[in-house]
C-alpha cells in the first residue's frame, strides 16, 4: 500500500498503548514504547512508500522508543531511520553515545543495534526508512553517522531536510514520481552526510575501540564461566553479536578465538602456580570439552604439550631455588 493513515482519535483509551505499539512496529520495526499516560495518549501517524524508501509523518505526546536485543534476533536486513525532529529536542542512545538533537538537525538511528530515543514534550517527527544497502551504494560506511547530530540548518542537510518536508504534501497520485523522488532523496541525504562527515573518523574509531576493550574484560572476567560465548559477552556489553563481530573483526580474530586463546592462557598460567591440580581438572575449568582437545589446542599455540610446560617449569623453578 503507497499511503497509509493511522491516528488514535477513534481508539478506546485503554488500547491506545497497544494500538500505537502495532502501528510503529508496522512502520518502522519492533520497537518497545513508554508512554507517559497510556489512556490519555494521542498520535497521528503517515507512512508513504516511494519506491524502495518509506517516508512517514508522526505528531505524538512525549514518548519514549527502545530497540532491544530480543527485537534484533530475528531481524534479517538491516536499516535505517533519519528522523527529523520538527517541534522539540530528542535524545538519543546508541552504541555507546548519547546525543540530543534539536529541529534544525538529523540522527541516523541503526535498527539493527539497541537504541533508546524519547522527547519529553509533544512532538512530530518526519522519518525516512531506508536499507543499509541502499544507502550503502551511494555513502562509504553509514554507521560513521550513527548516533551522531546531523546540523541541517545549511547547506546540502537543509536541503535533504526541506526535500522531507516536501514530499509530505506530493499528491496521492503521484505514484511514479514519488518512486523518483525517492530515489532523488537518498542522493540528496548521501550528499549530506558526506559534506556533514568532516573529522568524524578519529571520534568513531574511538568508540569502536572503547567496545573492544569493555568485550575483552568481559571475555577475561568469565573464562572459567561454561557459558561464555559470543552471545554471551554481546548481551553483556549491551551490544548485538553482529557488533561484537565487526569490532573484533578489526583485530583479524573472531571472538571465539579471542575466547580460546584467552583461556589458553589462563590454563598456561594455571598449570604452573596450581601443580596439584592435574590437566583435566585445569583444561575443564577453561571450558574444553576434554584432556585431548585441550592439549591439542595448547601445543598448536604453545608449541609445547601442556605436561612438558609444567616439567620445564618446574624444574627451572627448582634450579633457581
Amino acid at each position: 500500500m503507497d499511503f497509509v493513515a493511522h491516528s488514535t482519535g477513534q481508539i478506546m483509551p485503554h488500547q491506545r498503548s497497544s494500538h500505537w505499539t502495532r502501528v510503529i512496529a508496522e512502520t518502522y520495526f519492533p520497537l518497545q514504547l513508554t508512554f507517559r499516560d497510556a489512556g490519555a495518549f494521542s498520535g497521528t501517524l503517515e507512512r508513504r512508500q516511494m519506491g524502495s524508501v518509506s517516508l512517514s509523518r508522526l505528531a505524538t505526546e512525549p514518548l519514549q522508543y527502545e530497540r532491544r536485543p530480543t527485537h534484533i534476533s530475528h531481524t534479517r536486513e538491516e536499516e535505517y531511520l533519519i528522523t527529523v525532529p520538527r517541534l522539540s529536542p530528542v535524545e538519543f542512545k546508541q552504541l555507546g553515545r548519547e546525543v540530543r538533537c534539536d529541529p534544525g538537525g538529523f540522527i541516523l538511528e541503526r535498527g539493527d543495534e539497541p537504541y533508546r530515543f524519547s522527547y519529553d514534550t509533544t512532538n512530530e517527527l518526519s522519518v525516512l526508512k531506508i536499507n543499509k544497502r541502499s544507502l550503502a551504494e551511494k555513502v562509504r560506511d553509514p554507521d560513521r553517522f550513527c548516533a551522531r547530530t546531523i546540523d541541517s540548518r545549511t547547506g546540502l542537510p537543509a536541503l535533504f531536510t526541506s526535500m522531507m518536508h516536501q514530499m509530505h504534501s506530493l499528491p496521492l497520485s503521484a505514484g511514479r514520481a514519488a518512486e523518483v523522488l525517492g530515489r532523488q532523496m537518498v542522493e540528496v541525504l548521501a550528499l549530506a552526510l558526506d559534506e556533514s562527515a568532516g573529522d568524524d573518523h578519529q571520534v568513531r574509531t574511538s568508540v569502536r575501540a572503547g567496545h573492544l576493550r569493555r568485550a575483552e574484560q568481559v571475555i577475561r572476567k568469565h573464562l572459567s564461566n561454561p557459558v561464555l560465548s559470543p552471545e554471551f559477552v554481546a548481551e553483556a556489553c549491551g551490544i548485538s553479536k553482529r557488533y561484537l563481530h565487526e569490532l573484533f573483526g578489526d583485530t583479524n580474530q573472531t571472538v571465539s578465538q579471542f575466547i580460546r586463546d584467552e583461556r589458553l592462557i589462563a590454563a598456561k598460567e594455571m598449570i604452573v602456580s596450581s601443580l596439584s591440580l592435574s590437566m583435566a581438572e585445569i583444561s575443564y575449568r577453561f571450558g574444553f570439552c576434554d584432556q585431548a582437545q585441550f592439549s591439542r589446542l595448547f601445543k598448536a599455540k604453545f608449541d609445547q604439550a601442556p605436561s612438558e610446560w609444567r616439567r620445564l617449569s618446574t624444574n627451572r623453578s627448582c634450579q633457581r631455588a
